[in-house]
């Protein structure tokens, strides 16, 4: 194979929503008709548009003129490769609503917002408002600019300088991002500016939210759906944490065997809250089960009912005796205000039935009274059924980086997600596009077990073909539900990943594999080159768990990214928390996208670290090398949008290479002897 790197394109974040295959197939698509005309212009859009496979059922040429026209384009001005590709997104957004949009998603995550859908809710936004209000109000650096004025445009204007997303994060999933590397100066250059925003959405990434279609300049131009859209995603995981039975173990009493918890372990929080809701309106004598946040909360008798039974104390008659639907919903608003519950919705919201509203709101009362009791034998049995701290972190390392490829299917919860097969075929076919068999493959939900089966011994013949190492592993290993053969299957499939981006990046490596060793070379040549001493023997020398080496690393790629000031010795658990946490912001605030923890690091977890490095390694080859061959640094130079070792701009490269791999340094062997020893890790 010769030197080849792939179809670039200047806005990173643009580039991570294709594989090369499709860029290669645009493009070549795209220079024909500019050949053919010398120049494509927007008029040139419908006629080919219809002809693409992913659109051909979906359009006809009028829809996407109509479409195009209602944005306000000029069918004779010209368009770049850029623009055409942002024009593909965005019909590819409206095909997916289209079509029902996704499956399987938590509500607020399944419709991502796309540059086509501009109204926003003002509702929403007065809710999200009194939110961050609220919750912000004392915040050191933003009290200044507190308390936004719903009625106006302040937060789009405040979240244009990233620190105000970058703060709500930290709010939602404490510790996400390390406030020492937000840039917080009153006036801000660009290259801070979009610094913010790329640790904004590669931390968004990192606690589960969808950022598909919302790239860095979408949020320095203040876009006020796109911006809205990310707030509501970050707001939710934050409503949402607690209902899971780590955190909340007596929602074991929702149900009443052990076949049950197995069951309510695999739910998405949304679909918690409604059992939880269920649960208790049952108890109330409340008839109708309600199955989702908007029609069937419209006319306010479930909220009566539940809200009587959880706090009778400020139980009013009227609310359920009154006839008009917009009363009974402000009534049920005042009973909930007498429990100090925060209002997150109005009496109209609830009678329009505004889903996001009435989810934050029902999230609201669970967190002031959740009426669940205290059976230590049933909160000691949920507390058995949860995983340890290793696997969990595992578990979700992986569950965020299968979720930040964007496929079509939302993971909840790997273990239980990836039994039938379908979502590791998808991920299959991102990383390695053209290897799955789709007609020999069956979609969700499948009712015959020996479906499971094939999907998962499709899986199996493709991890050999990739040359993973699967020794005596059958699809029926992962249809059973075995967590260690599972995650020694996703450490292989994403480590091939990272190589896969690294070859089709490196043009100069002529089409030669990838290996764990090259990437540990390339570091230690990087550190060297700048003068300093640190050096890294392997992916699991004890001396990483200092944190120093991973700073000088990040320096050698981009000097000015690491303040110095902020550096500890990295010789106490405290100084090396405080570097770790350092670490994993500033690579974000980079473009990295990654998902590991502070822990990793100081425990030096050889899988984790390898994904840092080589996500490090993916951002600096793809910037601009001077004449000297280091990488330009100008004052106006501005990182990749959103870089991602582990992102959609995965799928590089449309041949399946065989993966040659350093057995000393890298390989992982998948047995179902072992059961009862921990996932294997290279040496």
């Amino acid at each position: 194979m010769s030197s080849y790197s792939g179809v670039v394109v200047s806005d990173q974040w643009l580039q991570s929503q294709f594989t090369q295959v499709e860029l290669r197939s645009l493009k070549s698509k795209f220079i024909s008709i500019k050949n053919q005309n010398g120049k494509f212009t927007v008029g040139d859009l419908p006629p080919l548009m219809v002809k693409l496979k992913a659109f051909k059922e979906m359009y006809s040429e009028d829809e996407i003129r109509g479409i195009l026209g209602d944005q306000g384009s000029d069918f004779n001005n010209e368009i770049d490769f850029e623009g055409f590709l942002r024009v593909y997104l965005n019909l590819q957004g409206r095909a997916t609503e289209k079509s029902g949009g996704r499956k399987n998603s938590w509500s607020f995550l399944k419709a991502t917002t796309t540059t086509l859908l501009h109204t926003i809710s003002e509702s929403e936004k007065s809710s999200y408002v009194a939110h961050i209000n609220s919750y912000l109000g004392d915040d050191p650096f933003l009290k200044q600019y507190l308390p936004l004025d719903p009625a106006t445009n302040d937060l789009f204007d405040l979240a244009k300088d990233g620190v105000l997303l970058c703060k709500l994060i930290n709010v939602a999933v404490p510790g996400t991002i390390d406030e020492r590397a937000i840039n917080t100066k009153r006036v801000i250059n660009p290259w801070e500016r979009n610094e913010n925003h790329s640790l904004c959405l590669n931390s968004a990434k990192a606690i589960g939210c969808t950022v598909v279609n919302i790239g860095t300049q979408d949020l320095v131009e203040g876009r006020p759906h796109l911006v809205l859209g990310l707030i509501s995603q970050i707001i939710k995981i934050q409503l949402l944490a607690d209902l899971n039975l780590k955190k909340t173990p007596q929602l074991v009493e929702l149900v009443d065997d052990s076949k049950d918890v197995e069951e309510l372990l695999t739910l998405p929080p949304d679909k918690v809250l409604l059992k939880w809701m269920n649960f208790h309106l049952q108890k109330a004598g409340y008839k109708k089960p309600v199955t989702n946040f908007s029609s069937d909360l419209k006319d306010g008798e479930a909220y009566a009912y539940l809200l009587n039974v959880l706090a009778p104390e400020h139980c009013s008659p009227a609310t359920l005796d009154t006839k008009d639907p917009n009363e009974r919903a402000k009534l049920v608003l005042d009973h909930a205000e007498r429990m100090d519950c925060k209002r997150y919705l109005s009496p109209k919201d609830i009678v329009e039935g505004s889903s996001n509203l009435n989810l934050a709101f029902v999230a609201q009362i669970f967190h002031q009274r959740n009426g669940l009791s205290t059976d230590s034998k049933k909160i000691s049995f949920a507390e058995m059924m949860t995983d340890d701290v290793q696997t969990s972190r595992e578990e979700r390392c992986y569950r965020l980086w299968i979720n930040s490829l964007g496929i079509a299917t939302y993971v909840n919860n790997v273990f239980e997600d990836v039994r039938n097969g379908w979502i590791l075929l998808e991920v299959l076919d991102k990383v390695s596009p053209g290897t799955v068999n789709w007609k020999h493959a069956s979609k969700p939900p499948i009712k015959m077990p020996f479906r499971k089966v094939e999907n998962c011994n499709q899986v199996i013949r493709i991890g050999k073909l990739l040359k993973f190492s699967l020794v005596n592993v059958a699809g029926n290993d992962i249809v059973q539900g075995n967590k260690k053969l599972i995650l020694a299957f996703l450490w292989q499939l994403m480590r091939f990943n990272i190589l896969q981006l690294l070859k089709n990046l490196r043009s100069h490596s002529q089409g030669k594999e990838m290996t764990d060793a090259d990437i540990l070379n390339w570091a230690n040549k990087k550190v060297k080159s700048t003068g300093r001493t640190s050096h890294m023997e392997s992916f699991k020398d004890k001396s990483l768990s200092s944190g120093i080496f991973f700073l000088e690393l990040l320096s050698a790629v981009e000097p000015r990214v690491v303040n110095w000031n902020l550096v500890t010795k990295g010789e106490s658990d405290d100084e090396k928390k405080l570097n770790a946490t350092y670490i994993i912001s500033v690579a974000r605030k980079l473009g990295c996208s990654i998902f590991l923890l502070p822990e990793d690091i100081m425990e030096v977890n050889q899988k984790m670290i390898l994904t840092l490095t080589a996500s490090i390694m993916f951002w600096s080859l793809q910037q601009p090398v001077d004449d000297a061959g280091g990488l330009s640094s100008s004052a106006d130079a501005s990182p990749a949008p959103s870089v991602s070792g582990e992102d959609e701009s995965s799928s590089l490269g449309g041949d399946v290479s065989n993966l040659s791999v350093d057995d000393a340094a890298s390989d992982t062997t998948v047995s179902s002897q072992v059961d009862n020893e921990g996932s294997p890790m290279p040496e």
